[in-house]
């Protein structure tokens, strides 16, 4: 009688979810290892603190989730989360000045992280071949330098004990040990490179006001990268139960503090005042949290040789990226789907390790170079890589990019192909086809927009909030 196939997956996040998804596709026992405990609703999870600011879920993320648990974005829709069209439904002050809103191509999952992490949860449980052991710490790997064949974990206030497994999944996060873990087994560690813009993120929760919680689009303002400055960012995310989560995040210098007034300050201080305006007339519900954890770092393990088999490194523990463009959850997503797509084809053979990984690696390398390359440009920036297109050719690299960036916001096709990147619906290469070349070289089609790209009632409301915020802002000194 053949023995059952079995998988460990360290991390109970996103990441670790999705992949225990892909795995029970191929494999008779998942077991998902977390030393947190899972909240019973859609409250923050203890081991990510990242989780009260805005995460926004692109296309591209979004169509691999429901690849994996097929029914997951009726799911979140159901739930409060609001489906929005990119660019139609959005109001986004580039580097390059303010994006026309072309007919949306590609879509966002807007809502806050704890219920997008919820129902994916849920989804996952519903898979009777994935237990999932929480309050459980992983001390360490079974294996050699060719093969990694389980783990040593101990359940809080019990004994150690080994999990033997086909495949060990690590989905850990940023606190990933198996740089040193590897190591102990006789595999190098790998190249890591890190790009820290030293960016800090604050985040209040407000009820929006005038009943604009349900239909107002996103808005977001972002850095020019390119004027020698600290970078500052602001976002109004609208997310379920009437509710605004607005972020405001800044590079090293330029970071918001971590008091209401500060907060309302940093909005004013971004180029352009509509997030201050906005947020002027609505209630604030939480106090202002702030969060660090923000280094992109890149660990190249697929470039590690020979790659012992029954182990893939995947999610933020492969490739940790500065929230602010929104590529975490897509990266990790893809990555899951990369894994499904190895199994699929290669079973588990020797070879499939080493395979997934290069997969999981390829589909985490656009969103990693888009990062680092806009971070580095920041004032402050600390570099340690050794990536060749963040050296000697990144200025060229880099002019292309900001062509393409100041004519899409103005050009509907440009922004259609530009759009199927960011949202990592397609691939970074697609930007040099010659069709989109031809596009880039046919320049803007549309006047450059000197004013946000409001509608008349969107306009009118932005407008009664910032008389709203001046009225109160003069009862609170004692204007009359």
């Amino acid at each position: 009688m053949t023995a059952p196939t079995r998988a460990v997956v360290l991390g109970g996040g996103l990441a670790g979810t999705l992949a225990a998804a892909a795995l029970a596709r191929h494999l008779d026992e998942v077991t998902v290892v977390d030393r947190d405990t899972f909240p019973a609703g859609s409250e923050p999870r203890k081991g990510l603190p990242q989780a009260r600011h805005a995460h926004l879920l692109w296309s591209g993320g979004a169509r691999a989730i429901e690849s994996l648990l097929p029914g997951t974005v009726e799911r979140w829709l159901a739930a409060g989360a609001r489906r929005i069209g990119v660019h139609q439904e959005m109001v986004s002050l580039t580097a390059y000045g303010w994006q026309h809103r072309f007919p949306g191509t590609q879509f966002m999952i807007a809502c806050t992280r704890p219920l997008l992490d919820r129902v994916v949860r849920e989804q996952m449980l519903r898979e009777p071949r994935i237990t999932v052991r929480t309050g459980t710490e992983a001390l360490g790997l079974i294996g050699d330098p060719n093969r990694v064949t389980g783990v040593r974990v101990q359940p809080r206030g019990g004994e150690a004990e080994t999990l033997a497994a086909d495949l060990v999944i690590d989905a850990t996060g940023r606190a990933s040990p198996m740089d040193r873990w590897l190591p102990s087994l006789g595999v190098p560690a790998p190249r890591t490179d890190r790009i820290d813009p030293g960016i800090v993120y604050a985040t209040r929760i407000y009820r929006a006001p005038f009943g604009m919680a349900d239909w107002f689009p996103p808005v977001s303002v972002y850095a020019d990268h390119r004027d020698g400055t600290p970078g500052r960012n602001g976002v109004v995310l609208p997310v379920e139960d009437g509710r605004w989560m607005v972020t405001l995040s800044g590079t090293r210098g330029g970071e918001p503090g971590a008091g209401a007034d500060e907060f309302d300050a940093f909005a004013r201080s971004l180029r352009h005042g509509i997030v201050a305006d906005l947020i002027a007339a609505a209630e604030p519900i939480t106090a202002v949290r702030r969060t660090h954890s923000t280094v992109n770092r890149r660990l190249f393990w697929e470039q590690v040789e020979p790659w012992p088999a029954g182990l893939v490194v995947l999610g933020d523990a492969l490739a940790a990226l500065n929230p602010v463009y929104g590529h975490g959850m897509s990266s990790a997503a893809l990555g899951a789907v990369a894994l499904e797509a190895a199994l699929a084809e290669h079973g588990l053979a020797p070879r499939l390790a080493a395979t997934a990984q290069r997969a999981v690696g390829a589909v985490a390398d656009d969103p990693w170079i888009f990062a680092a390359a806009q971070d580095i440009c920041f004032p402050d920036c600390r570099v340690a890589a050794s990536d060749p297109r963040l050296g000697p050719q990144a200025p060229e690299r880099r002019r292309f990019a900001e062509l393409i960036g100041a004519t899409a916001i103005r050009s509907p096709a440009l922004s259609a192909a530009t759009t199927a990147v960011s949202t990592l619906s397609a691939p970074s290469a697609g930007l040099e086809d010659p069709a989109v070349l031809a596009e880039l070289r046919r320049g803007p089609q549309r006047p450059e927009l000197v004013r946000p790209p409001l509608k008349a009632g969107e306009r009118a409301l932005v407008e009664q909030c910032a008389l709203a915020g001046s009225a109160g802002r003069a009862q609170a000194s004692g204007v009359h």
